[in-house]
This record gives C-alpha cells, sequence and structure tokens, in this order.
C-alpha cells in the first residue's frame, strides 16, 4: 500500500481516478438495465437503438462472442421499449432466401421435398420484398400450388394470401393492385384474381417526442439525461470511498515512518592537563 500511495504521483493519481470513475459508471448502468432483444444482426441492432433514442429511451448493445448483437434498456422502461418496437415491427423478421434454402446437407431429398422447400423458398422471397415497402411493419405470403395430375380434367388452380401489417397512417388500400401483380408475377401458374391480401393497420398509440433528444457529457461520457442522477451518485460516492481510502493509506505511512529518537550520550569528564 505504501509504495502504492509512493507511486502515485499528483498527475497519475487525477487519470487514475478519472479512469476508476469512468469505469464504475460504466458498471453502474450497466446494472440498471436489463436484456431487451438478443441474438441480433447488426442491423437490426442498430434499428432497435436507434428507434429508443429517437423517443427518448437510452439504449445500448453489445456484441457476442459469436457476433450477435444484443440490447440494453433501462429497468424502469422496459415495458414502454417493448411497446414502442411493437408498433415500429422492430426487430424486423429475417427472411431466407432460395440459395438458403437449398443448401445441400448431403442428403438426397425425394420430390415431394423439393417442391415443399420450393415454395418455401418462393413465399420468404415474396414477404421479403413485401416487407421492404414503406410503412410495412411485417408481411408474410401463403402459396397454394397444388400438384395437379395432367391427365385429369378437374384442376385446382394455384392461389396465394398475402398478409401484411402496416402503420395506419400509410395508405396501403392505394398498393393492393401493385402487390396482387407482384405475387401473381413472381409465382408460375398464378393469376391475379387468385391472390388475396389482408391488410391490417397499426395505429401508433405512443408519439415520438418533438424535440432531439439532448446528451449530457459527464466524465468524458455522453449519457442520457434519465442516467446523469446515478452517474453524480456513483461520482460522489467514489470521491467519498476514495478519500477515505487516500486517509487510510496516509494514516498507514505515517503510523510505520522510521522513527529518529536522540541518543543520551553520557558527559565525559575532562581530563586535566
Amino acid at each position: 500500500m505504501t509504495l502504492l500511495l509512493r507511486a502515485l504521483t499528483p498527475l497519475r493519481f487525477r487519470k487514475w481516478l478519472c479512469a476508476v470513475l469512468a469505469v464504475s459508471v460504466m458498471l453502474v448502468l450497466q446494472a440498471c438495465s436489463v436484456e431487451l432483444y438478443s441474438g441480433l444482426n447488426q442491423p437490426q441492432a442498430n434499428e432497435i437503438v436507434a428507434t429508443l433514442i429517437r423517443h427518448g429511451i437510452p439504449a445500448q448493445r453489445e456484441a457476442a462472442k459469436d457476433g450477435k448483437m444484443t440490447v440494453f434498456v433501462d429497468k424502469d422502461r422496459f415495458a414502454e421499449a417493448m411497446a414502442i418496437l411493437d408498433e415500429s415491427g422492430l426487430p424486423k423478421q429475417e427472411f431466407q432466401t432460395l440459395g438458403d434454402v437449398f443448401k445441400r446437407s448431403g442428403i438426397v431429398s425425394s420430390p415431394a421435398e423439393e417442391r415443399a422447400t420450393m415454395i418455401y423458398g418462393l413465399s420468404q422471397e415474396l414477404s421479403r420484398t413485401i416487407s421492404e415497402i414503406d410503412g410495412v411493419l411485417s408481411a408474410r405470403v401463403h402459396l397454394v400450388l397444388p400438384e395437379n395430375d395432367p391427365l385429369k380434367q378437374g384442376l385446382v388452380p394455384s392461389s396465394a394470401s398475402v398478409f401484411i401489417r402496416h402503420r395506419a397512417s400509410v395508405p396501403m388500400n392505394e398498393l393492393i393492385p401493385q402487390v396482387k401483380m407482384l405475387v401473381a408475377k413472381g409465382v408460375a401458374g398464378l393469376t391475379y384474381d387468385n391472390v388475396s391480401v389482408t391488410l391490417v393497420p397499426v395505429a401508433a398509440t405512443v408519439e415520438p417526442p418533438t424535440g432531439e433528444v439532448g446528451f449530457t457529457s459527464f466524465l468524458g461520457l455522453w449519457l442520457h439525461p434519465d442516467s446523469v442522477a446515478t452517474a453524480q451518485w456513483l461520482f460522489y460516492g467514489m470521491i467519498a470511498i476514495i478519500a477515505a481510502l487516500a486517509g487510510w493509506l496516509a494514516y498507514i505511512r505515517w503510523y510505520r515512518r522510521p522513527s529518529v529518537y536522540a541518543l543520551d550520550v553520557p558527559a565525559v569528564p575532562a581530563k586535566k592537563a
């Protein structure tokens, strides 16, 4: 302890103090947060964090060892964050491409399995395309492609059902013809009239703040206003602890200082000449 106190010059002590306080602030803020979503890719995590910050909710993301992202929010605003993400359709669903669904695993597939895989891949591709339309929160495409025998007279026509969940402020009814045409042209043997579209509007119940959310700089860290009080409490608490520790170290150093005592030298009588 004494060696540590001697090594800490005033400049080094200030740097060490700032580093300890900054790390402590981050640890306390992390302890006040709860996991919102995990297993996200980077675009999903970025979109979630940006959406929450626009609504005035502090959020942060961390990368796991496998490269997936985890989003954390303040535990007191967890329910509010979930409501905002639900209305925003986040995190967005990940769709597979035809290349993904047809990855070979070394096992020979039957014709029925190949057909089912093709239908699933087409549904995923169409769902992803429709979900990219502005205002669409989520989209699903269900395809019915019966395997008809050309020798039979009664053929069952192909059909498709499209489900779209969108923001109520977006006039999605005007896009129904384009959506039906997109699906009909994307599947062989499917006609325009055999495509049905179901729209579900979602009204916004949580409005984003009108002004920009400001951040406050504290100890070199940009914090949300809701986190400043916690950071200040931690700062003054750490100052008190470090002051007590410094006082204790100073006392130990003073207590163990080498003592110097005056030696009593007996008087030597002067010799007579």
